[in-house]
């Protein structure tokens, strides 16, 4: 069904890819989006630095420091 992979491999890896994919997606997002002062530049550095807790982190508190356009 997955090639070579077992049901188990094809879990494990699932598991280890989300993370990641959650990962870039916040850093897109912080790239794209406008923020007041520094804040994108900590923001960059904490989900650099603190890959998945700093994903999460991002997505829950960066809502009011964003800057809305229009």
């Amino acid at each position: 069904m997955f090639g070579n992979l077992g049901l188990g491999e094809f879990i494990v890896i699932l598991i280890l890819l989300l993370p990641a994919i959650f990962w870039v997606v916040a850093l897109v997002d912080i790239l794209r989006s406008n923020f007041q002062g520094n804040n994108k530049i900590v923001w960059v550095l904490v989900v650099i630095f603190l890959p998945l807790i700093g994903a999460i982190l991002y997505f829950t508190i960066c809502r009011s420091q964003k800057i809305q356009n229009g």
